[in-house]
């Protein structure tokens, strides 16, 4: 019973020893702990799980012989489900994830793409170093490391790929390359912000820095105003020191207005200057509750090692950055929430440190916005949240791949403007020019042509 329920178009037999013995098929009892993603429920032909970078060129050298998609998984919380398929094969990272520091005095730290960020936060915390990474600590390092990394000290101290400094990748052809500032620092560029398109990333070298404790802060507040509280909540935070990184969550209830809950986190241990920074905050609209505490960064963004099984519905998700929380941004948003075509909006505070960094000096090149809008399509159509999203756009500028679910081709453009989408063809061509990372916002190789051209620019 078990073989009968293999997967056309995968050649089990032939699968390299070094994978056998741990990889996952669908009639394995383990394949329901491997299948899914956070927020998607997976049907893949095969589940390979290498143990070493060794064994992910294996795994991906089987993989590319095989007429199925390809997934590349690390913590399996990509929220739009793409480290997952059905039918294909996923190679998942979770065994690589070593948390090693280098160098406690430089901060100099290496991390497996399948470790968890929570895990992380506690390792570093006895050397007093702390890493922005996300928002919840059950968020595997390679997505988020890869992709940008938005998180609760990202106004103090940037994006989490602005503190990558090396990489260990796989590429395509099944080569495994050392990228950093003197050794391929054309694919440590493409890494930082799009990562899914090189290669298999199998271990970053980052440099953390000094924090210990932080001022974390919880409010809730009547949305019965949600569009004029976005917009004050917005000043707020433009204004306040980049010790501050806020965001706001406001979802449709059942009954009564917008449930609107802001976190907090001032980058610092100095409680009166925390105190200062987030009392204005209590302004925005009709508070309900706030809390505040001094803590561990370790202790807001505690490891959760959940199992994942997903969701039978696809999910829809899709954001957008902006210079400003306009007041025609923030109706709309309130109009997605009040009309239930997007019950749940995010807004994630960026600028201060983020919008230090050179646009070309890393793939993501959004680097002049304050602010991140993503909502989530809960009970909606497809059409529905498309066209509210579509309505959306002409208001925001950028888009960041990791809060997307849109496959159109306007998004790719969204996400790598310009000269970025240029540059990042250009090196498709020479680190993948078959294509073989495609499932995850897929750029095409420039044509030898266009290669040409841009190197005579160069030049």
């Amino acid at each position: 019973r078990a073989l009968a329920l293999r997967r056309d178009r995968i050649d089990y037999d032939a699968l390299p020893p070094s994978l056998r013995t741990t990889a996952v098929e669908p009639g394995d009892k383990r394949y329901a702990k491997v299948r899914s993603t956070y927020m998607r429920t997976g049907a893949p032909g095969l589940v390979l799980r290498p143990q070493a970078a060794g064994e992910v060129a294996d795994a991906l050298g089987f993989a590319r012989e095989q007429d199925v998609p390809l997934a590349v998984r690390s913590g399996g919380h990509g929220i739009g489900g793409r480290s997952t398929n059905d039918g294909g094969i996923v190679i998942d990272l979770a065994a690589l994830d070593g948390i090693e520091v280098l160098d406690p005095e430089r901060g100099r730290i290496r991390l497996g793409p399948g470790a968890r960020w929570g895990h992380v936060a506690r390792a570093l915390q006895p050397y007093g170093l702390a890493i922005s990474s996300g928002d919840y600590g059950d968020v595997g390092v390679g997505g988020l490391a890869t992709a940008g990394g938005l998180g609760f000290l990202a106004r103090r101290h940037g994006l989490t790929i602005d503190r990558v400094t090396a990489a260990e990748v796989v590429l395509a052809d099944g080569t495994v390359v050392r990228a950093d500032a003197d050794t391929h620092p054309e694919l440590l560029w493409a890494v930082r912000g799009a990562g899914a398109n090189f290669g298999i990333v199998t271990a970053l070298e980052l440099d953390a820095y000094p924090l210990r404790d932080v001022v974390f802060s919880v409010m809730r507040f009547d949305g019965s105003a949600v569009a004029s509280l976005l917009e004050r909540w917005g000043e707020v935070v433009e204004a306040a020191p980049r010790e501050l990184t806020s965001f706001l969550y406001a979802f449709a209830q059942r009954s009564g207005p917008p449930a609107v809950r802001l976190l907090n986190v001032f980058a610092g241990d100095d409680a009166e200057a925390a105190i200062e920074t987030l009392t204005p905050l209590l302004g925005i609209g009709p508070l309900l509750d706030q809390q505040a505490r001094l803590a561990p960064y370790a202790a807001i963004v505690p490891p959760a090692d959940a199992q994942h099984y997903g969701s039978p519905e696809q999910p829809l998700i899709s954001n957008g950055l902006a210079a400003r929380l306009t007041p025609e941004l923030s109706e709309r948003l309130a109009t997605g929430l009040r009309t239930r075509v997007a019950p749940w909006v995010a807004v994630r505070a960026v600028g201060g440190a983020v919008n230090d960094v050179d646009p070309a000096a890393t793939a993501y090149a959004h680097r002049h916005q304050q602010f991140n809008v993503s909502s989530v399509g809960l009970g909606a159509s497809e059409d529905d949240f498309h066209a509210h999203w579509d309505d959306l756009r002409p208001h925001l500028d950028g888009l960041y791949t990791s809060f997307e679910t849109d496959r159109r081709p306007e998004r790719l453009r969204d996400a790598f403007p310009g000269d970025t989408l240029a540059e990042l063809r250009r090196l498709k061509a020479r680190f993948d020019p078959g294509g073989v990372f495609d499932q995850n916002f897929p750029i095409a190789p420039a044509a030898e042509a266009e290669g040409r051209r841009a190197v005579g620019r160069a030049a």
